[in-house]
């Protein structure tokens, strides 16, 4: 598949067939990934590969209670746990948590995340994050540099096999509970949960906004940068 193909049909799947991914496919995916920049070349990734029952049904009871958290922001009108929701927004979503729970369907995506074809816990090294927003009084985020273009190699190495995928990080609003299931050292943060198989369905063109809505030149109210295609 040519580069341009895959970057503009790679979407989040969901859905999957029961055809099994053998091991050497899940190997190879990830030799494939392990090639993602990350700061200092420190690859501050661990992948934990789920395979119990009982272990995925551990982590899928995680996922599941933060989900019904997510929908229940949703319910409100609230971006979920946005870093810039109010005091009033975050205490509309708590009121629809029972809502949320009501909206929950046996073959829902979180519901069945035990049964997906191919299950991974992405975890980070906090210690070999370059965070350098570390002390700035807003929410932080660029330690994930080092992490989720190795997350986003997985799914973009999954196509090569004519699998899908999707990267998740509902299950970090459990990370304690969540951590202690894994048996991960205080010093990693779960960075996300990745589920792989062979999708029921795969799109072929995803839907964006264009580069002119949200580019522009030298300043964030800048001229929008639009030039002749």
């Amino acid at each position: 598949m040519k580069l341009d193909d895959a970057l503009r049909s790679t979407g989040a799947v969901r859905t999957f067939t029961d055809q099994p991914v053998d091991d050497a496919t899940l190997a190879a995916i990830l030799d494939l990934a392990r090639f993602a920049p990350s700061g200092g070349n420190r690859q501050a990734w661990r992948v934990i590969v789920l395979r119990d029952p009982d272990q995925r049904r551990r982590v899928r009871d995680h996922y599941l209670q933060s989900w019904h958290e997510y929908v229940g922001h949703v319910l409100a009108g609230v971006v979920p746990f946005s870093p810039l929701a109010t005091p009033s927004e975050r205490a509309a979503a708590a009121t629809h948590l029972d809502d949320a729970r009501a909206l929950s369907r046996p073959d829902g995506f979180a519901e069945t995340l035990d049964r997906v074809p191919v299950l991974l816990v992405v975890a980070a090294d906090l210690g070999a994050l370059a965070a350098t927003d570390r002390d700035l009084e807003r929410y932080q985020m660029v330690g994930g540099a080092s992490v989720y273009p190795f997350v986003w190699s997985i799914l973009l190495a999954a196509r090569e096999f004519d699998l899908g995928g999707v990267m998740t990080t509902v299950a970090t609003r459990d990370e304690t509970a969540l951590g202690a299931t894994l048996h991960l050292p205080t010093t990693f943060a779960v960075a996300a949960v990745v589920a792989l198989g062979h999708p029921h369905h795969r799109v072929s063109r995803l839907t964006r906004h264009p580069v002119s809505s949200f580019t522009t030149l030298d300043t964030f109210d800048g001229p929008v940068f639009d030039p002749p295609h």
